[in-house]
């Protein structure tokens, strides 16, 4: 059977189905997403569901406050809750040169009309009595973020959309796409799709289905930690729900899930995954801890946070994560394939992955981006790029956590 759709959005994580609810709310409602297996599938079902207005790349705020706009309205129109929990976020500073960075960004965040304050060693203490501030400079605090259930957020994305006409087609694994005259064929199982756009939303998977149209994209899976803790007396018997705290010195991720801890770090010594080829029997699986590499970090988190140290470990994920050399998505029209569209290598796919999906909706149906955002431009990489290279810079990456980039 031939199908034909305006657009066909490829992978059915938090940016596919962000891409997709953009067009469709743009008008756009003739689009198809193809998902290999069930929507979350991929790195979105084992995400933490993080959101902040502030990340390490300051050109890419407005990815991270147009998320958090973009689940909240979803969740509205499509009565599907997203788990928002409005927490706010400190990201420390533990030298004056990352504290000094934290304040020329001030102006920046008073135009978007965000709450952000810089604040010393005390107010942090005063937020978040449980840390250790004898070592630092001050903080970022941001007062209105917080964190999502990250699959309540893609089926928030998904109704919208297809209450607004857009269909999605979940166990529709694509085998190939092509050119075929002035538009895309894409081939499954099952069906033969034609369309005048392609959306390669796919995390790691995209690097493999670009491969035959002559594309080397450097989208390799980092293996990546996070531990549930057990039950913390003290965050049992705290009446608010603590912010979410970003230390660059462990580099490590800490928020309250309910009465313990959920913790991501970022090892210096990253280990990839399936450099070689992604298994075609690959479903939502996670991959084996070693929790002897990360020592130095969750010393450097039990340091931060005392209590961390005395509490038992409950869950440790690892599960791949995507990643390009720089960190940063490609995101935006493919040169020289009219009609082909990347979102893809999304290190913090919740944090931003709302907000890239209306940008590229945007830039889609009316002919040019919102706003300019050359650093996820997918050209920045030359096509020839070898993978070791490739691999060195994303180790680095990885490894630099929550340094100001």
């Amino acid at each position: 059977m031939t199908r034909s759709t305006r657009v066909a959005v490829i992978g059915g994580g938090i940016v596919g189905c962000a891409v997709l609810y953009g067009l469709a709310k743009r008008g756009w409602s003739d689009a198809l997403l193809l998902e290999r297996r069930q929507l979350t599938s991929g790195s979105t079902w084992h995400a933490a569901g993080n959101t902040t207005y502030f990340g390490p790349y300051a050109a890419m705020t407005r990815l991270f406050t147009g998320s958090i706009k973009t689940y909240l309205e979803a969740e509205a129109l499509s009565g599907q809750s997203v788990g928002f929990h409005q927490t706010g976020s400190l990201r420390l500073a533990t030298s004056e040169a990352e504290l000094a960075a934290y304040r020329a960004l001030e102006p920046l965040y008073a135009g978007l009309d965000i709450p952000y304050h810089v604040i010393s060693p005390a107010e942090v203490a005063g937020i978040y009595p449980l840390l250790n501030v004898d070592d630092l400079c001050g903080a970022a605090h941001t007062p209105t973020d917080g964190h999502v259930d990250a699959s309540g957020a893609t089926y928030a994305l998904a109704r919208a959309a297809r209450q607004s006409g857009a269909g999605i087609m979940t166990n529709t694994p694509v085998g190939a796409i092509e050119r075929a005259g002035s538009r895309w064929r894409i081939r499954t199982d099952d069906d033969m799709i034609e369309a005048d756009h392609v959306v390669l939303a796919a995390s790691f998977w995209t690097r493999e289905l670009a491969e035959p149209l002559g594309l080397n994209l450097p989208l390799y899976a980092v293996q990546h930690h996070e531990f549930i803790t057990e039950r913390v007396a003290a965050l049992a018997a705290n009446p608010v729900e603590l912010p979410t705290v970003r230390d660059p010195r462990a580099p490590a991720n800490i928020r309250q899930e309910r009465d313990g801890f959920l913790c991501g770090v970022y090892e210096q010594n990253p280990e990839f995954w399936a450099i070689d080829g992604i298994p075609k029997d690959f479903t939502e699986e996670l991959l084996p801890p070693d929790l002897d590499r990360l020592m130095p970090e969750l010393e450097r988190v039990i340091e931060r946070l005392p209590c961390f140290g005395e509490t038992g470990i409950k869950t440790v994920n690892n599960g791949p994560i995507c990643y390009t050399p720089d960190g940063m998505p490609l995101l935006g029209p493919v040169a020289g394939l009219p009609g082909m569209w990347l979102a893809s290598g999304f290190t913090v796919g919740i944090g931003t992955g709302g907000g890239a999906g209306d940008y590229l909706a945007h830039w889609m149906v009316n002919g040019a981006p919102e706003y300019d955002l050359a650093i996820t431009n997918p050209a920045r990489f030359p096509n020839d790029m070898d993978r070791a290279t490739i691999l060195a810079r994303i180790a680095a990456t990885y490894a630099a956590g929550y340094a100001l980039k």
